[in-house]
């Protein structure tokens, strides 16, 4: 199988730690595709009237962001790839690689940030479409949360190195961590704090004699 793109010189997850950006171009085009995605989307009444030409075109800019993203672009900059394959039995695995050597840190800044910031962007303009009650454009904007966002996850897992099951346990149990110490830093400052009664709502016994 021929290679994705022509790089003698660098293995999968090989990448020098140097000041420069190792890869210019392949970081312009980890930026170019889903930024121009987000023009495309802001700007599209300038661009064309027909709302079919701009979905059309929209989408094609997110598939090759996502195509770009997941094959190109997180193997080189991060040294992190994950893919799927269907064994003999018909299962489907997910495979998750991650390699922490010899990688740009520029460009490992530079690829986290635009692979979180682009589903953020787009969450906000799906809460946008939603409240304006501009329906037409949710799928297009359900689309590009789903291409970005399973980039994102895929890198998150990749990062993690964990697999599917142990991915879940670690959220649960980070969460379950975090309401265990809510409660019981509550606990603590109810047992600590003093238990002053109030004289307004203190109540008071009175005595009544019969009159003789």
């Amino acid at each position: 199988m021929a290679p994705l793109i022509d790089d003698d010189t660098l293995g999968f997850g090989e990448e020098e730690n140097v000041g420069k950006l190792t890869h210019p171009y392949v970081t312009f085009f980890h930026l170019f595709f889903r930024g121009a995605a987000l023009v495309m989307y802001l700007l599209c009444g300038w661009f064309s009237k027909s709302f079919i030409t701009s979905f059309v075109i929209i989408v094609l800019l997110l598939s090759m962001d996502f195509w770009t993203v997941k094959n190109i672009t997180g193997r080189l900059m991060v040294g992190l790839r994950w893919w799927n394959y269907v064994d003999d039995d018909g299962v489907s695995h997910w495979v998750f690689e991650s390699r922490k050597n010899r990688i740009n840190a520029s460009e490992a800044r530079i690829f986290w940030t635009a692979l979180i910031a682009a589903p953020a962007v787009w969450s906000l303009i799906f809460l946008m479409a939603l409240f304006t009650f501009n329906f037409k454009w949710l799928l297009l904007v359900s689309i590009a949360l789903t291409l970005t966002g399973a980039n994102l996850y895929g890198y998150m897992k990749c990062k993690m190195g964990v697999s599917d099951q142990k991915f879940s346990t670690t959220v649960n149990e980070f969460f379950r961590k975090q309401v265990l110490q809510n409660i019981g830093s509550m606990m603590t400052r109810a047992a600590t704090q003093p238990n002053t009664p109030n004289p307004v709502a203190s109540p008071t016994n009175v005595v009544w004699t019969n009159p003789t």
